[in-house]
């Protein structure tokens, strides 16, 4: 079956505030693919990720993301587009004063789930997914960073997601338990998912090598990160 283009940038400028961060911005991402993100620490990594998500505008340019145009996107239709999206932060996001259960309710209920018991059900399958279902009453201080990233993707996958945006996801982990994200994250690529991920993490990177979008001087280049090839030097904070 052929693939089809789940996010396509064309001649795309992005500015914050008046700085242009991307200039020229021209990728296409196949559904299903696996693209690391990559680049000096400010160089644009996140600053992408937020134009996918469509929380920065495009300054020029045209962009599509799981079927919906950046370019010309009415504010009605943002959250359906985010809908298609789950984003997977570094520093959690989760919310302290409630269960994880409940944090995951809270989304499901927010998105338009209102059967009781569907979500139940649905919290139960994305806990199974990442391990955690022994952890569902637990608050995020009571979990270890790497559960709580774990929850943070059960999150970001509830509502089926065609696009999961991570955002330095192993950042504040340990070796072993970034080896267990990243599992995770193939795990969701293999079922499907687009995955596009940034990360400062290049031995994960050695270790798992897929196509990269390396941000430089605002531009981006796409690039097979085969182990044999890839540059490094440029990367460092």
């Amino acid at each position: 079956m052929a693939q089809s283009t789940i996010i396509d940038f064309l001649e795309v400028d992005v500015y914050q505030q008046d700085y242009k961060v991307l200039e020229q911005v021209e990728f296409s991402i196949q559904a299903g693919e696996f693209y690391y993100i990559i680049g000096k620490v400010g160089s644009g990594k996140t600053t992408l990720i937020k134009t996918i998500n469509a929380e920065i505008s495009l300054s020029s340019g045209r962009a599509s993301v799981a079927g919906y145009k950046l370019d010309d996107l009415q504010e009605r239709d943002v959250p359906y587009l985010r809908r298609k999206l789950g984003v997977v932060f570094q520093d959690f996001k989760l919310l302290t004063d409630r269960s994880i259960y409940d944090n995951l309710e809270f989304v499901l209920q927010a998105t338009g789930w209102r059967s009781k018991k569907d979500i139940k059900n649905r919290i139960n399958e994305v806990l199974a997914l990442v391990d955690l279902k022994s952890h569902v009453n637990k608050f995020p201080h009571e979990l270890s960073g790497g559960e709580q990233q774990k929850s943070v993707i059960a999150r970001a996958i509830l509502n089926e997601p065609e696009i999961i945006l991570a955002d330095e996801p192993t950042g504040n982990l340990d070796p072993d338990t970034s080896e267990e994200i990243m599992n995770l994250l193939f795990g969701l690529n293999k079922n499907g998912k687009t995955i596009l991920m940034v990360t400062h993490n290049y031995s994960l990177m050695k270790k798992y090598p897929h196509k990269a979008l390396r941000i430089k001087d605002k531009h981006i280049t796409e690039e097979n990160m085969l182990e044999e090839i890839i540059d490094f030097t440029d990367l460092q904070f």
